[in-house]
């Protein structure tokens, strides 16, 4: 494509590859720089090849593209720059690259010359078989993990990415992961926003190593059968002043009016979705982590906020949009068209929505209405469940219907289960801390949270160190707590959490249908007395899972159940056992089902329902 043809397009909006033209970009003649800051009344380029002299490189205009274009002969791979840019209305101000694709470590600020990537990728194979999955109907458990503090040396160096692929890859396989989820790793200035407030949105934080070894990370992953999602924040940006904010001395990514430009809860900037150069650098981003990363997806963070114009907003404090409604037009067009991108360019990736209200049709394609997003979380789900398992246990049979409440929505989306690092931060406390009683109950608790959520339709998802019962609250400042593995509980809880995966992706029962309402149905949702409840999942092949779980941590002896057909059923899971740290009360290891008509079902079973427990049964 010629220079030309890319600015066109990069003006009118639809340029999905504009880190090919902008930024930094050597060559054997030097390095060319592009920069987009159209109302500035000059542009230089400055660095550590010219001692910083914002008078030895200018940029020449490309006219009415509001471009910025030269090539510096000293600029080298490795050399450190910034653009100055004498703003509007005057004054000067030295500027991140936008498009930079690596940067200093903090607190530095600037961007180095990146050469062109020199990895050579090993994973065809799994690309070409991702373009074919069938992922409405395949198991996926995602581990949510921050890079920076899952694990780190014992003078508390951060792990670099080679580091990581030696050991993160083989203990998410062994939990029975299906994916990785990571935090923002789009370079970021501040270590305690974890990632959120990027300010390079085509580069990998310098933190953890170079591009190249963040791709051959993700290859790693894929050659080893593991999935990798990126966590991408198109809602919002920091006010650094050195970064996006005010670029050209003009509101050019944002929207002048603090009514439609700011975030008052982060502090933050929004995005003016209506600009077309704005939406091609949004749209570049999302494509240039999938196409040159070959990352296998994006969960995009805080799309509330980019749905209303309202949102955290009190009267008088927003505007409201042509035909005076909440809704951010500019925004929805924009994440249609990045959905649209997503799914069109790179077969088989996935976009996940962090979504928290009841927006319609999140999950469903733009043709018919929808929003085009692949998955939605179900937050409401999440919030339900920790309510109520936070609840003494004599106070659960009022509140019965926090868990039975979900299935009244559960197929107008699709949707992931999450407990996400958002549940274990800001004084919330870790999801141990969270469940209540003592020692046992609160582990006895989590176990049965955590099989909830595994026999529950809907992928799933775990922020790193839930899997294990992290005591603390995470800190993006230090690693996990992985000494409690020397403590058999949670041990026993580690245990359980890779079982429940590994069952997951066993049974077709437990994953085929996640998203349809044929997928699950109700043996028993009205023993509010015992709090009890039970239910089948069912595969398309006709296979099923009886599933029953006690949330009292008073036992149930003879516990009859109705199940579709008589005949013997083996406990192939019981979150009581005494391997999980629990007091192996349960069923021998399977029970004789008899025929006879029982709650609507042709047969049934008499069960021991541990105290506070999950047991699943399936046909021998």
């Amino acid at each position: 494509m010629q220079l030309s043809e890319a600015l066109y397009l990069f003006n009118e909006g639809r340029n999905f590859q504009a880190y090919r033209i902008l930024g930094a970009h050597p060559g054997p003649g030097g390095t060319t720089f592009r920069v987009w800051a159209p109302n500035a009344a000059g542009v230089a380029v400055v660095g550590d090849f010219n001692a910083w002299d914002d008078t030895a490189h200018p940029l020449a205009s490309l006219g009415a593209s509001g471009v910025w274009a030269g090539t510096v002969a000293e600029a080298k791979v490795g050399s450190l720059y910034r653009f100055r840019v004498a703003l509007a209305g005057g004054g000067t101000a030295q500027k991140s690259d936008p498009y930079g694709r690596g940067f200093e470590l903090r607190p530095g600020s600037a961007a180095y010359v990146v050469a062109p990537s020199a990895h050579a990728w090993n994973d065809a194979g799994w690309l070409a078989a991702r373009a074919g999955w069938d992922w409405l109907h395949a198991p996926m458990s995602i581990y949510e993990v921050h890079p920076g503090s899952w694990m780190r040396h014992p003078d508390g160096r951060r792990y670099l990415w080679a580091e990581l692929a030696e050991r993160l890859i083989p203990y998410a396989l062994a939990q029975g992961y299906t994916h990785l989820e990571l935090l923002p790793v789009t370079e970021h200035p501040l270590d305690e926003s974890w990632g959120y407030q990027t300010t390079g949105y085509f580069a990998p934080t310098s933190r953890h190593g170079s591009p190249d070894e963040l791709k051959a990370f993700v290859d790693a992953c894929h050659q080893a059968g593991l999935g990798v999602i990126l966590d991408w924040v198109p809602g919002h940006f920091p006010q650094d002043d050195w970064a996006l904010a005010r670029y050209d001395g003009t509101a050019l990514y944002e929207h002048e009016d603090p009514r439609l430009g700011l975030h008052a809860d982060w502090g933050t900037h929004i995005f003016n979705y209506g600009r077309h150069e704005v939406r091609s650098f949004l749209l570049s981003s999302a494509h240039y982590w999938l196409a040159e990363f070959h990352f296998d997806g994006l969960r995009v963070d805080a799309v509330a906020s980019m749905l209303y114009l309202d949102y955290s907003r009190q009267a008088g404090e927003w505007l409201p949009n042509r035909y005076g409604g909440r809704e951010n037009l500019e925004a929805i067009d924009f994440l249609k068209e990045l959905n649209t991108m997503v799914h069109g360019e790179f077969p088989g990736a996935l976009t996940i929505a962090e979504e928290s209200t009841s927006w319609p049709q999140v999950s469903r394609p733009t043709w018919l209405g929808g929003l085009g997003f692949a998955m939605k979380w179900n937050m409401g789900w999440m919030n339900d469940g920790l309510r109520y398992f936070h609840r003494d246990s004599i106070h659960r049979r009022w509140h019965h219907d926090e868990l039975t409440f979900g299935q009244m929505y559960a197929y107008t989306e699709n949707f992931v289960l999450p407990f996400s690092h958002d549940e274990v931060v800001h004084g919330k406390g870790s999801l141990l801390g969270k469940m209540p009683g003592d020692a046992w109950q609160r582990f006895a608790n989590l176990r049965l949270l955590y099989a909830w959520q595994a026999c529950s339709p809907g992928k799933k998802l775990m922020f790193m160190g839930g899997e294990f019962g992290q005591l603390r609250e995470w800190s993006e400042a230090r690693e996990l707590d992985w000494g409690l593995l020397a403590d058999d509980r949670h041990g026993g809880l580690q245990r359980l959490a890779a079982d429940l995966n590994h069952l997951y992706r066993r049974l077709p029962a437990l994953h085929e249908q996640d998203f349809e309402a044929g997928g699950f149905a109700w043996i028993d949702c009205h023993d509010s007395e015992h709090s009890v409840l039970a239910w089948l999942r069912w595969g398309r092949d006709g296979s099923f899972a009886v599933v029953a779980a006690n949330f009292t941590p008073v036992p149930q002896h003879g516990y009859r159940l109705g199940v579709p057909r008589p005949g013997p059923y083996a406990e192939v899971l019981n979150s009581d056992s005494a391997l999980y740290g629990g007091a192996n009360l349960g069923n021998g290891g399977g029970v004789e089902a008899v025929p006879g008509d029982w709650m609507n079902q042709p047969a049934s079973l008499c069960l021991t329902l541990p105290p506070l427990a999950c047991v699943v049964l399936v046909p021998a």
